[in-house]
């Protein structure tokens, strides 16, 4: 394998970006901040139809780098530094992943930490191992949560739950975080059943389901009258569609319908 910090494969439609330093089990460096970004630039240029974002060498990302605290307690780094690191860059990284226009999905396998557990909620959808863990454990290191956290936890698990997790730093295993909505899938045959799992979003009507992805986060901040106002205005693009005449068509004929994405 390269020794790229980040990868980006492109194939049948999908996206997937790899985080690539195991010997810091994924950890969020600077190097892979720059080149998370990087990466994803390059996706949105590409035909890919859906993202995958996943780790190297059995962890999904533990999260923040711990050389760069220590370069901080030595005096090595400054404050200002610091900060500048987590929002401008791993922040930035994340943020990225979170607004990409296409369906994305997490595959997580091994532990996603701190900020490697934002990762993941960055993402639309997260599927898992058994082996998978997930924790927002940054009172380990004596830190308040960062990279998205506030956002992202209580949207998923409920305010009062999201403050216990942060408070108790709890590591929770695969089917904890499945009863809890932080993975949609637990599976058992991994990579088999994953794979089948994100071929069926990228096989899908590509610009209907963009569309969709977006009405959806903009719904989170509508009332419901300017969310069907927004939705009619949407449908008019996509009745405009390729796919839609093949959807509407196959549905009529009783068969399976054969998206292009257009």
């Amino acid at each position: 394998m390269s020794d790229e910090p980040v990868l980006l494969d492109v194939e049948d439609g999908i996206a997937t970006l790899t985080l690539n330093r195991p010997d810091v089990r994924n950890a969020i460096t600077h190097e892979v901040s720059t080149a998370m970004i990087e990466r994803l630039e390059e996706a949105e240029r590409s035909d890919a139809r859906a993202l995958v974002v996943t780790g190297s060498g059995g962890s999904f990302s533990a999260g923040g780098d711990v050389n760069a605290m220590a370069a901080r307690l030595s005096g090595e780094a400054t404050l200002a530094e610091s900060v500048r690191r987590i929002h401008q860059e791993t922040s930035r990284a994340i943020e990225r992943v979170a607004t990409f226009h296409l369906p994305t999905i997490a595959t997580v396998d091994g532990v996603a930490f701190g900020a490697g557990a934002n990762l993941a909620l960055a993402c639309d959808v997260q599927v898992a191992s058994p082996e998978a863990k997930i924790s927002f454990g940054f009172r380990q290191v004596g830190l308040a949560v960062d990279t998205g956290t506030s956002y992202f936890l209580p949207r998923v698990v409920g305010m009062n739950k999201a403050k216990e997790l942060v408070f108790t730093g709890e590591l929770l295993d695969a089917e904890d975080a499945l009863d809890l909505g932080l993975f949609n899938h637990v599976y058992e045959d991994f990579e088999a059943e994953a794979d089948e799992f994100v071929r069926s979003i990228a096989e899908g009507p590509t610009v209907a389901l963009e569309t969709s992805k977006r009405a959806l986060n903009q719904g989170l901040e509508q009332s419901l009258d300017q969310a069907m106002t927004r939705e009619a205005a949407h449908q008019a693009a996509v009745f405009e569609t390729r796919d839609h005449r093949e959807g509407a068509s196959a549905f009529t004929e009783k068969r399976d319908p054969e998206f292009t994405g257009e």
